[in-house]
């Protein structure tokens, strides 16, 4: 059953709001990176299976993954233990937005590769928010930058590229249901992990723990959950300019929490990726509705 559309955006600004709370639980959480990944992936991965069986999917749960969801799961991993290993050492604010250029360098390796070509509109875009990244760079010297938070940059970079890879391997539509390719990327994800986890084996206390289960069941599964449901009813472009809380979240939570104020220039750097992705996943949505019109007129 899809939830009407009202509620659906409900669900979709939940899901994005949910989604920025993983940098906070992180850093309460107070364990390395690929722990508390392992952790969201594997638990948010056991929730969802729970959640499959209540409700009647269980039969969905053994199929045979494609190679692109296998894939997908590894830069899930990735993009998420690099995302908290960047919050380390550098603003969350601050990260999220890098993080957040990952539809426009999609758009940019899509134009080169898959041979996607960007029209105008596009390439504004790509400067805009390519303006609004110079913008979010700190008003700092060079070796203060460099002795502070050139790690953080760098994981965040990592974390862009991951991220951006994962949007491309899911461009294009999959057999298997939301729920069976959610599922499969977050076990993988967690499998990923495994080895890195081993290597360094520790034993959460009871308060990491409790913050564990927090990260996954609220932006590892309840997340999840809302994101699925509201994109069963949802256009695209419009769960994509809502996903757009998620930043948002992250901004306000640093700054009620953990005094992480951003200046001027940097919060219109941010207004300027924001932008830039919300336009890009516009004219993405309208491309293929163009696509889609000229094949069916070629069929007719």
């Amino acid at each position: 059953m899809t939830p009407p559309p009202a509620l659906a955006i409900v669900l979709a600004l939940l899901a994005a709001s949910l989604m920025g709370t993983i940098g906070v639980f992180a850093r309460f959480a107070a364990l390395p990176a690929e722990h508390i990944t392992f952790y969201r992936l594997l638990l948010g991965a056991l929730f969802l299976m729970a959640y499959m069986l209540l409700t009647g999917k269980g039969p969905q749960i053994r199929h045979k993954p494609s190679k692109r969801t296998l894939i997908n799961g590894a830069m899930l991993a990735g993009f998420m233990a690099f995302y908290i290993e960047a919050i380390e050492y550098t603003q969350m604010a601050r990260v999220i937005m890098i993080i957040y250029l990952a539809p426009v360098l999609a758009s940019l390796f899509a134009h080169f590769v898959f041979h996607e070509r960007l029209n105008r509109f596009s390439i504004a875009s790509v400067v805009l928010a390519l303006m609004g990244f110079i913008f979010m760079l700190p008003v700092t010297s060079i070796q203060s930058l460099y002795d502070n938070e050139i790690m953080g940059y760098f994981y965040a970079l990592l974390s862009l590229v991951t991220y951006s890879g994962f949007i491309l391997i899911n461009r294009k539509p999959s057999a298997a249901s939301p729920y069976q390719s959610t599922l499969i990327q977050l076990s993988v994800g967690a499998l990923c992990l495994l080895p890195l986890v081993l290597s360094t084996p520790l034993v959460p206390s009871l308060n990491q723990f409790a913050w564990l289960l927090a990260i996954g069941f609220l932006p590892g599964f309840l997340a999840i959950l809302f994101a699925v449901k509201a994109l069963g009813q949802l256009p695209s472009v419009t769960y994509g300019t809502l996903s757009y809380v998620e930043p948002v979240v992250v901004v306000a939570l640093a700054w009620w929490l953990f005094n992480e104020a951003l200046t001027a220039q940097q919060l219109t750097g941010m207004g300027l990726i924001i932008i830039a992705g919300m336009a890009q996943g516009w004219l993405s949505h309208r491309q293929l509705r163009l696509a889609y019109g000229a094949a069916t007129k070629s069929n007719a």
